[in-house]
């Protein structure tokens, strides 16, 4: 393969630390490189200097002749005087950029829903990393250097961004490196992962699974005081492994080999154990959402949404930014009121939020960290072990030097972790994480989940990060046009459901501009023609249709649970499993065709 940019012996030193000691790497036609690690070893250091932005101490960085390298760091560039169309295209004739289909396949999916007219200054955090995106992807670039791209992003950006950069480059063209703490994303895209620690950089195959098992046999052989390290990626590849059929279907992930590795891994959960806990601590009524709608003025959030939350269930809330996903979590800590319905809450119920804010921090600042823990409990259960604060902070690595760190003085992932414990110290039975992986590297995301694994209450997670979405939640919902939607299908179901509902957003606008073009022609209505085009007969059965579909889509999940079960209990029968694999293709596809009927009675029935 031809070469394409390099690192010979660099160096790097910061006053306190030394982040690189000679080291020596190349970056070829064809690959796609995801860098991990812990934060504050220096993945972005490494990145910057690949890129040119940051030179070594010594040391030095080749690039082939004439390649063209194109650049996203973690902070926009954009001028927040200049409109989105000036920051993206500048002043490039339209017919030129809009005659270009790639570049208008990159504005379609970063920029479709984003005003063009409007100053970047006045756009969300979202908004701004999307156009920046937006202008980085249309440039002709034979290698992309990519840190932390997800962040900001929804699921639907996410999925669309892993989607071109897979087809923006034949397999053996161009190259790409990028930060991120996105699990699926590094799992989607790459072919190779190097795991920056220790002052090296360490080259595995394949993406964020493969990594995970060449890890593990890494870890096997390492010195005893790496013990519970290798356990917790032990449990990680154990849910890896019997995860989604699509995550180790890569063939560099070994699987016999990871097979043989987990053979006596329990699950991540004890599902049942957890329920009666929680049973126990909550009873049987937690939050119930019965008819609820909510407006604020002329616009309608929600409407006629009934949802009960049981004790012990681990759910995950998917929906586009605005869709109504915090209005819904406000209904369950009752911080709003529905418009109409109601909200009826358990009498032992206690809810926390572990907030995108750190609100939970502010009053402790200058506060030493072992302080702030020594306040609360003396012990906390995890399961069914007791644990000390500070053995619960070990958990979340931290160090003993770090308990004597002002808070304010922590960095963003250490000060996320702390806010997580201070949470469970106070033991809640209804946690709800709003956006939890913020400011947390992979290690440190693996040892929340794990930590969570142990919790006995409801849980609501609301995320971006589609791989801890599924790692620590069961089920998930989505919050669509008003209406809250059971996923059987999980994320791939909502991606779908997502695009249907845009499509279908989209052909009533058109609808609209054409009936408003028509004007009084007969037979024209400005109105539309959706409010009068079905007879009260043809609703009410199509309510009684999606009430039909709903009970068997419910019914195809518990089954794909039960086959999902069995092949777990029988990991070296082929035959046995092929047979299973088999009957899983089969509902999946049923489920295809009842998501389509499901729409199309929706539709009918309003």
């Amino acid at each position: 393969m031809a070469h394409l940019l390099g690192a010979e012996a660099l160096h790097l030193e910061f006053p306190t630390k030394v982040v690189f000691d000679s080291v020596t790497v190349g970056i070829n036609e064809g690959d796609r490189i995801g860098i991990v690690g812990r934060n504050g070893d220096g993945k972005s250091s490494l990145l910057k200097m690949l890129a040119g932005t940051l030179e070594p101490d010594s040391g030095r960085v080749t690039r082939r002749a004439g390649v063209r390298l194109g650049v996203l760091s973690q902070t926009d560039d954009l001028d927040p005087d200049l409109n989105v169309r000036e920051a993206i295209v500048g002043d490039v004739p339209e017919y030129m950029w809009a005659s270009d289909p790639k570049i208008r396949d990159v504005l379609a999916g970063l920029t479709g829903d984003i005003d063009w007219t409007k100053k970047i200054g006045d756009l969300s955090g979202g908004q701004r990393r999307r156009a920046s995106l937006a202008k980085l992807l249309i440039g002709d670039w034979e290698v992309l250097a990519l840190d932390e791209p997800t962040n900001h992003l929804d699921i639907e950006a996410i999925t669309w961004l892993a989607g071109h950069l897979k087809r923006r480059w034949s397999a053996s063209q161009g190259g790409l490196f990028v930060v991120t703490h996105d699990r699926w994303f590094l799992d989607e895209i790459c072919t190779q992962t190097w795991e920056v620690h220790d002052r090296i950089i360490e080259p595995f195959e394949g993406g964020y699974a493969a990594y995970i098992l060449q890890r593990v046999e890494r870890d096997r052989m390492a010195a005893a005081s790496e013990a519970k390290r290798q356990n917790l990626m032990r449990k990680e590849l154990a849910w890896l492994r019997r995860g989604a059929p699509a995550r180790t279907s890569k063939p560099k992930f070994r699987i016999d080999a990871a097979t043989q590795l987990i053979e006596n891994e329990p699950p991540p959960r004890n599902i049942v154990e957890l329920q009666q806990m929680a049973i126990s601590r909550l009873g049987k009524d937690v939050v119930d959402l019965l008819d609820v709608s909510v407006s604020f003025g002329d616009l309608e959030v929600f409407r006629d949404v009934t949802w009960r939350l049981a004790p012990g269930e681990r759910t995950g809330v998917l929906g586009v930014n605005g869709a109504g996903k915090s209005t819904l979590l406000n209904l369950i800590t009752g911080d709003l009121e529905p418009t109409t319905g109601k909200v009826k809450r358990g009498k032992t119920v206690v809810v926390a939020t572990l907030s995108q804010q750190l609100a939970e921090l502010a009053e402790h600042g200058n506060d030493r960290v072992s302080d702030v823990i020594g306040r609360k409990r003396t012990t906390y259960a995890a399961g069914d072990k007791e644990m000390t604060p500070g053995q619960m902070l070990e958990r979340l690595g931290f160090t003993s030097v770090q308990l004597a760190t002002p808070v304010k003085d922590l960095s963003g992932g250490q000060r996320r972790r702390l806010q997580l414990l201070l949470i469970l110290l106070d033991e809640p039975n209804v946690l709800i994480l709003d956006e939890p992986t913020n400011d947390l590297d992979t290690d440190m995301l693996a040892a929340m989940e794990d930590l969570l694994d142990t919790w006995p209450g409801t849980l609501i997670v609301v995320s971006h990060d589609r791989y801890f979405l599924e790692r620590v939640t069961d089920q998930q919902y989505a919050v669509i046009d008003g209406q809250f939607r059971h996923l059987p299908g999980g994320v791939d179901e909502y991606l779908r459901l997502s695009a249907v509902a845009q499509a279908a957003s989209a052909s009533r606008a058109a609808t609209a501009i054409t009936d408003d073009s028509a004007g009084s022609q007969p037979g024209s209505s400005s109105s539309g023609v959706v409010a009068s085009q079905y007879s009260g007969a043809e609703i009410r059965a199509a309510k009684k249709e999606v009430n039909r579909i709903e009970r068997r889509l419910t019914k195809i999940e518990e089954l794909e649970a039960s086959l999902h079960t069995q092949m777990a209990d029988n990991p070296t029968d082929y035959e046995l499993t092929a047979k299973l694999d088999a009957q899983l293709r089969e509902l999946a596809d049923e489920r295809d065709g009842l998501e389509m009927e499901w729409l199309e009675a929706s539709e009918i029935a309003g």
